[in-house]
């Protein structure tokens, strides 16, 4: 039936007339001075992938490639007695190349290592790569920390979320396979080879997100045992430690992985904010004060397997076990009507983050077509359960027991995935895909009131399915490159209460998100790229929960379980210059998601939640200039941005541009030190309803490599301690005027110690293409 189906496309594209024409690439190599090359290898990289097409030892003079398609590729020839030689090709016919290599001496080496001039940043339309595995980010403890040294990158203040600067909040994937916050907080930065943040996500990419942060892992080219061990002591308000273990073991084309990370953590947080609900005479202001005692397990494992040149499997187990001590304190003043109470909140919480993550990848060749197909299969599991004891102390009086809340949520998420390429001679590519998701959540809500005897118990469940596909067409026309893709997803959507008979939310739709990318090649150095995009931001799985945080008698942090999409229509257009970039576009966003506030006079109680606002929209003018001079590199980045929130229940004050900036030095000093200075921040913000605080961060590495096996780095974060953010809205006839503190100000010391034993291969791996965000 396979065999059929197979002869029955290509009859379809022998219709069309888009056959795969194939090249052959001879190459005959003589030594200077007629000295014999008596061993060494050839190396074919194409440019488009940035893949090795195939590594061919010198046994003799001639090398021959063959079946390759039309495009551009480097030749790298690498022997220990002649120098390194590299040469660009550009194949549109058979061709042979006769090469002279140049004679040298030097001290035999044990390891041929293939590398170039390593960046650490490198620039492309405004999309960022940066190079982790060789550069001073390695020595960061996690991959959270290690984003928020990022350009154009936020994490939040309780590191839950993660936003890219005009853009939202973006898609996170490892290699192949989506994934969310906490698949991200179960992996090891030892294991990260790259990041790459992807303004312009092509239409194989989920339409939820208008950006892509593109993580891939390392892959080892040799035969090897090696196991890397690292230990960061992190001095902030408390001590914080991280342990960690990596291991590797690479035999043929097999290799395994494995993981482990100890991390005892004490982490603190403080929140405020100055209430006025004068319609209600009314005026409260708290600061809360949170100290946790955290311990945390990150464990995992990997196998990957190369079947043969192309083909490739790969499963990857992945998990997070975390215990939380928390001791909260919330000081209350509340005025109403005249009278006035100062309150002591004491809320002692106990609680359990377990999260499980799983994928598997098989990725075919499918030779009679030409064409590449991948499929992959994701398993994700996250339990949260927690127990709070609250007592409250009015006026200095005594601690009454107040509360006591038992809280359980349960996401399980399914989903697979299938994409299929296919290139033609005339540099035409067909994609086209397909991907089904199911996820549950289930919430158990458990109240004792002991001064109303208002108990509260309650059951949630919420169901949802998502069946998208997509295809697109991607090619290059004289001196045009174009994309041309549509993506449809239909999503269903079904919550009740257990006791309740009809469903509380009921959704069903279906949107579609075209996408047009066209790039203008000027010449060799300039291109203009014109790009349309349209995407959709869902409420992640914790909206779903009735989760809630109790600050003080008058202020409880709730869920929104009738939380609606995000849609964005997005046009940009962008300039680039060799490695430097200027970008324009302009966003509008329906139903936006924002904290808001309400007062429920019946039961005297402020709810702080998520809501729907009406619009959003906004220009962002986006300025990328690397800069190299010697042992001096930076990478700067200038955001210029206006931006409008607009909602009938706020009060619209102003909006006014304001200006993001970024940037990193990093200089190469003698004896293997390196120097790391970033600094990055915000003016005031202006946006609407809202208006935001300015900031300026600036963080400090010194990284040396000592003995050849150990790596020390010393860091200095928020030196100036100016991480706090303030947030200023009128919602609802009330005033907020919140500020939020961080626990960022830190200095820390990163020991990282390698040891194994690694054998010479001529097996090369076949890069991994570079290509549940909502689980909380």
């Amino acid at each position: 039936m396979f065999k059929k189906k197979i002869s029955f496309l290509l009859f379809l594209f022998s219709l069309i007339g888009l056959s795969q024409s194939n090249f052959n690439l001879n190459i005959e190599l003589i030594g200077s001075k007629d000295q014999i090359i008596k061993d060494g290898n050839v190396y074919l990289f194409n440019l488009e992938t940035n893949q090795i097409i195939k590594p061919i030892s010198i046994a003799n003079k001639l090398i021959n490639f063959t079946s390759l398609n039309e495009g551009n590729y480097t030749l790298l020839i690498n022997s220990e007695e002649f120098e390194e030689f590299e040469q660009k090709v550009y194949l549109n016919k058979n061709q042979t190349l006769k090469i002279e290599l140049t004679k040298i001496n030097f001290t035999k080496l044990n390891e041929i290592v293939v590398k170039g001039n390593k960046k650490t940043f490198t620039n492309s339309n405004g999309n960022i790569k940066v190079d982790v595995a060789n550069s001073i980010f390695k020595a960061i403890p996690n991959p959270i920390d290690l984003l928020s040294k990022l350009p154009n990158i936020q994490i939040s203040g309780d590191k839950e979320n993660i936003s890219i600067v005009g853009r939202g909040n973006p898609l996170i994937y490892i290699d192949s396979q989506r994934v969310g916050i906490n698949d991200l907080n179960a992996i090891s930065v030892e294991d990260i080879k790259s990041i790459e943040i992807i303004k312009n996500p092509s239409s194989k990419y989920e339409a939820e997100g208008r950006a892509i942060i593109l993580i891939t892992r390392k892959l080892s080219k040799n035969d090897r045992f090696e196991t890397n061990l690292s230990e960061v002591a992190s001095f902030k308000k408390k001590f914080n430690n991280y342990l960690g273990i990596n291991s590797s073991f690479k035999k043929n084309k097999t290799e395994i992985k494995t993981n482990f990370n100890y991390n005892p953590l004490n982490p603190w947080e403080s929140i405020g904010n100055d209430f006025e609900i004068l319609n209600n005479n009314i005026t409260s202001n708290f600061i809360a004060e949170s100290y946790t005692k955290r311990r945390q397990f990150i464990l995992g494992s990997g196998l990957y397997h190369q079947i043969n040149e192309n083909d490739y499997f790969s499963f990857n187990l992945n998990g997070k076990i975390q215990k939380d001590y928390d001791k909260n304190t919330t000081n209350t003043f509340h005025n109403q009507n005249n009278i006035q109470n100062n309150i002591e909140t004491l809320n002692n919480n106990d609680e359990n983050r377990n999260f499980l993550n799983s994928f598997l990848n098989y990725n075919k060749k499918i030779k009679p077509l030409n064409a590449n197909l991948f499929t992959g299969f994701q398993f994700s599991n996250f339990n949260q359960k927690s127990n709070s004891i609250i007592q409250n102390n009015y006026n200095n009086t005594q601690f009454d027991l107040t509360q006591n809340r038992n809280q359980k949520f349960k996401v399980n998420v399914f989903s697979e995935r299938i994409d299929l390429e296919k290139s033609f001679k005339n540099k035409m590519k067909w994609e086209a895909g397909a991907l089904y998701l199911s996820a549950e959540a289930n919430t158990s809500f458990e109240l004792i009131d002991y001064i109303s005897n208002n108990n509260e118990n309650s059951k949630y469940n919420f169901k949802e399915k998502n069946i998208a596909g997509y295809t697109q067409l991607s090619g290059k026309f004289k001196k045009v490159n174009y994309l041309f893709g549509l993506r449809t997803e239909k999503t269903i959507i079904k919550g009740k209460y257990t006791q309740d008979t009809h469903l509380l939310i009921d959704k069903n739709y279906t949107n579609f998100f075209p996408k047009i990318q066209l790039e203008f090649t000027i010449d060799s150095t300039k291109t203009i790229s014109l790009n349309y995009a349209k995407n959709i931001s869902r409420p992640n799985y914790s909206s779903t929960s009735q989760t809630s945080i109790y600050t003080n008698p008058y202020l409880v942090f709730s869920r929104n379980i009738n939380l609606n999409p995000t849609i964005t229509d997005e046009i940009s257009g962008t300039f680039q210059y060799n490695n430097k970039s200027v970008k324009l576009s302009f966003y509008r966003s329906k139903d936006p998601v924002n904290f808001s506030f309400f007062y429920d006079s019946a039961i005297n109680l402020i709810a702080f939640n998520s809501i729907n606002y009406a619009k959003e929209s906004g220009i962002n003018l986006e300025c990328t200039l690397p800069f190299k001079y010697h042992f001096w590199s930076s990478n700067n980045s200038f955001n210029f941005i206006y931006n409008k929130i607009e909602d009938k229940s706020a009060v619209f004050n102003e909006s006014k541009p304001y200006l993001y900036y970024y940037s990193n030095h990093i200089f190469e000093l003698p004896k293997k030190i390196d120097l790391s200075v970033i600094g990055y921040g915000f003016t005031e913000r202006k946006e609407g309803v809202f208006s935001r605080n300015s900031l300026f961060i600036m963080n400090v590495a010194l990284s040396r490599k000592m003995l050849k096996k150990f790596d020390c780095t010393l860091s200095f974060n928020d030196i100036f301690r100016n991480m706090n953010f303030n947030e200023n809205i009128i919602i609802n006839n009330i005033t907020s005027r919140g500020i939020y503190y961080t626990d960022t100000r830190e200095i820390s010391l990163s020991i990282r110690y390698k040891f194994g034993k690694i054998k010479n291969s001529n097996y090369q791996e076949k890069i991994i293409d570079e290509n549940s965000n909502r689980i909380r």
